[in-house]
């Protein structure tokens, strides 16, 4: 019996991440726990049996979507350019998702101060996911004998992914950017092109 009801409250943690990320999605990060609590038809008060407040929610979401970027780099360990296409596809393929979560985050880290334990889980598998592709991303790097740091790569990486998105998830850009599929693999090759430009590398200070 006690199995049975830890297997059903663990399905019912998944469906309310599952629901409030669609909700956040649909309504442009506009979502109340009664709007969640009306979309599961359960009481809100079982809601908090699971978070105890909405911004634990939404952070465990942003966790839970960075564990999937970290199965990302565990199971591209070997190739840097897989890691990279799969890493930035994850991202392009629902640019409004990770716009949404990013600037939840963004939020959470200016307003909240009560969630230091799941920051501290957040942050920690983003480190398990940098050293997890750090070699990797060396051996890429020294291919071109680049002088671009690790670091600074990996942060040129993202804002490119980044800003893909906004214009990926823009109704104004939609309109004219032809091909979306194309567009997409432009960004990735050339996110793998910027260390064979020399004149882009530089020395970390």
């Amino acid at each position: 019996m006690t199995s049975n009801r830890q297997e059903q409250f663990l399905a019912r943690y998944h469906k309310i991440l599952q629901v409030s990320e669609a909700l956040l999605l649909e309504n442009d990060q506009s979502m109340t726990l009664d709007d969640l609590a009306k979309e599961l038809d359960i009481a809100k008060g079982t809601l908090y049996k699971h978070f105890k407040s909405k911004n634990e929610l939404l952070l465990e979401l942003i966790i839970q979507n960075e564990k999937k970027i970290l199965n990302i780099s565990e199971n591209c360990s070997e190739n840097f350019q897989d890691y990279v296409s799969a890493y930035m596809l994850f991202h392009l393929e629902s640019p409004e998702k990770t716009i949404i979560l990013h600037q939840i985050e963004e939020n959470l880290t200016m307003t909240e101060s009560g969630l230091r334990s799941l920051f501290n889980i957040l942050y920690d598998i983003r480190q398990q996911r940098i050293l997890r592709i750090r070699d990797i991303t060396k051996a890429y790097l020294d291919q071109f004998q680049s002088t671009i740091s690790i670091r600074d790569y990996a942060s040129y990486v993202w804002s490119l992914t980044y800003g893909a998105c906004l214009l990926l998830n823009s109704s104004y850009y939609q309109r004219s950017i032809g091909s979306r599929e194309k567009l997409v693999h432009f960004y990735i090759q050339q996110a793998l092109a910027i260390p064979n430009h020399p004149e882009l590398n530089f020395a970390e200070a």
